[in-house]
């Protein structure tokens, strides 16, 4: 949805006191002035972003080729304008000058706050599409380049959803492998350089499943251009596997879905997996193909990309199963690796009876889950206290447990901790017995220990391979996460982490009747609550309407269920924020407890 920004035209907006200009860098790290008029009659990106950003380093050198090639075809009504999120001018002036476009100065800091406040900016890198008389084509603008580059110009939402429509169109009709892996300019894949392969196949096999293997591969890759033909795949049952090197959640995918593939080729099944990568940077697409037995798209072959948009991959790592017709087959083979591990390889040829087998095997796990077939596994049959004690798993049967997955390194976990500890410490009054585990994502003894220490429960200790294990079957794809597991060994819920936030030690203990009683408590409470009210906190009247969990604007918590809303302004508020007349009010609601609606 366009932002409602009400602009005159692009040089008012852009403009600061005294500026009539903006920069270029000419080539040789000096910049230039250039003239805001200039921008007059074109198409315009502002691009929020910053060295320090993570995210940027994949996009910001996609949307230069895509600058630069529409600039090669004679579009030059199109120009983008780096709105610097730098911290010091060194940092944006370095980032800048491999940049061929325009920047807002990084002294004009009030035009810089002026146009974050103005387009809602509330991440980067952000793309906003201007057209020349300053009006909103598209604040989605990341999406757009990403998913059509150059050919998505002018980016606007129209344009974007007649190529995405005409693609997937087209495409489906007529779906077969070559369709999906072949691009003019190849017909091939990769394999990697072959070393890590027979290293892997020399390391525990017999001589007979080492020759049948390296046959296999004898068979398949012509040794002089190291390529395997797309058409020696055809008639396979072929697993597209999408993944992102640098992800942790991949690194770790990686090896079980390795040990998978050699099971089904050590059975001598017509199967073969296929990387496509999604990594921006050479580097580490090389480092992710080398720890694996299979063929790649290479990595200069924009069709990775294409795939991805043409699968709607939203998660990595990602596997999507291509029949041996060349179709799609409706199975989440990553969902069933991640489930059942090693043994998700018995899914194979994923036919309706091996998949329902899967489903009862997953019931029949659940249903025996204990606590401590979660937390013990051989002589690990303990968690650590304070100074390393050790604290026998069979000691905390019969007690609610929360498993916290959580890391130093990350921001939002260390802001959760707080939190978590004052609730941890309410729960504990109403109940000796509760106990936190914390399953750390920390990259070094160091950082997991100075971490722990500021916490008052119990933890695996760093490293410990049952974090993996407890990670696929929980399916933690972010931190931090909350995982409450009843006193029978049973999961309550994977989504304690809200629960707390939005309830607080209310939540406790986590049950469905407990959480429905919290639930019936707001419906009884909405019913006294005006349907419209308007308050100094924002200039618009505000609507009561019913809504799943967000993040207060006023005082930014969460809340979920019932908010305040302003549709026009994209914002929501507590009740109780919207509500509060005065400060002695306030602190009455605040007594009431932690229900957050």
């Amino acid at each position: 949805m366009a932002a409602k920004v009400a602009v005159s035209d692009v040089v008012s907006l852009l403009s600061g006191d005294k500026r009539d200009f903006l920069l270029r860098n000419n080539g040789d790290k000096r910049f230039v002035q250039v003239a805001i008029s200039s921008l007059d009659g074109k198409v315009v990106g502002l691009y929020f972003s910053a060295s320090w950003c993570r995210p940027r380093r994949r996009f910001t050198p996609l949307l230069i080729e895509v600058y630069d090639e529409l600039s090669s075809k004679g579009q030059c009504h199109f120009e983008v304008v780096i709105v610097p999120a730098d911290h010091d001018e060194d940092s944006f002036d370095r980032y800048f000058s491999k940049m061929p476009w325009l920047a807002i100065p990084f002294g004009d800091s009030n035009t810089r706050k002026k146009l974050d406040m103005l387009f809602r900016v509330g991440g980067i890198p952000h793309l906003v599409i201007l057209d020349a008389s300053g009006k909103v084509l598209n604040e989605r603008g990341i999406e757009a380049v990403r998913e059509y580059g150059a050919e998505g110009y002018p980016f606007t939402p129209e344009k974007i959803n007649r190529l995405r429509e005409a693609e997937e169109e087209a495409a489906k009709k007529e779906q077969s492998l070559p369709r999906l892996l072949v691009s003019p300019s190849r017909d091939y894949l990769i394999p990697n350089d072959g070393s890590k392969v027979i290293d892997d196949l020399l390391v525990g096999r017999e001589a007979t499943v080492l020759i049948h293997q390296l046959t296999i591969y004898h068979h398949l890759i012509d040794t002089e251009s190291k390529q395997v033909a797309v058409s020696d795949l055809e008639g396979k049952i072929v697993v597209l596997y999408f993944s992102i090197g640098a992800f942790t959640c991949c690194a770790e995918f990686t090896p079980v879905l390795a040990q998978i593939y050699r099971k089904l080729k050590e059975a001598g099944e017509s199967f073969e997996v296929v990387l496509v990568s999604l990594d921006d940077e050479k580097s580490s697409y090389e480092q992710d193909l080398a720890s694996m037995p299979w063929l790649a798209i290479p990595f200069e072959d924009k069709s990775r990309q294409k795939l991805g948009r043409y699968f709607d991959i939203r998660a990595n790592p990602a596997l999507v199963v291509i029949g041996a017709d060349g179709k799609t087959m409706d199975v989440n083979y990553a969902e069933l690796v991640e489930e059942h591990g090693f043994d998700a390889w018995e899914a194979f040829p994923f036919s309706q009876e091996r998949l329902d087998l899967m489903a009862e095997k997953a019931k029949a796990k659940m249903d025996a889950q204990t606590l401590e077939s979660l937390l013990v596994s051989g002589d690990l049959d303990y968690v650590i206290g304070k100074q390393g004690s050790k604290v026998p798993v069979k000691e905390l049967v019969g007690a609610t447990i929360l498993l916290y997955f959580s890391a130093r390194w990350c921001g939002g976990c260390r802001e959760f901790a707080a939190g978590l500890t004052e609730e941890y410490q309410k729960i504990k009054s109403m109940d000796s017995s509760f106990e936190v585990v914390f399953i750390s994502g920390d990259r070094d003894q160091v950082s997991f220990e100075e971490f722990f220490s500021g916490m008052p429960w119990l933890a695996l200790p760093f490293g410990d391979e049952r974090r993996k294990s407890l990670s696929r079957t929980f399916r933690v794809r972010g931190i931090p996460s909350l995982v409450a597991i009843g006193p029978t060994g049973r999961t309550l819920t994977k989504d304690a982490r809200n629960l707390l936030t939005i309830h607080g030690a209310d939540a406790y203990p986590f049950s469905e009747e407990r959480i429905k009683e919290l639930e019936h408590k707001i419906e009884e409470m909405a019913k006294g609550w005006p349907e419209k009210v308007k308050r100094d906190l924002h200039g618009h009247e505000l609507v009561l309407i019913r809504c799943k969990t967000y993040c207060c604007d006023g005082c930014g918590e969460m809340g979920s269920r019932w908010s305040y809303s302003c549709a026009g302004c994209n914002v929501d508020f507590h009740p109780r924020c919207a509500l509060k007349k005065e400060k002695k009010e306030d602190e009455d609601e605040e007594h009431d407890g932690r229900i957050r609606v």
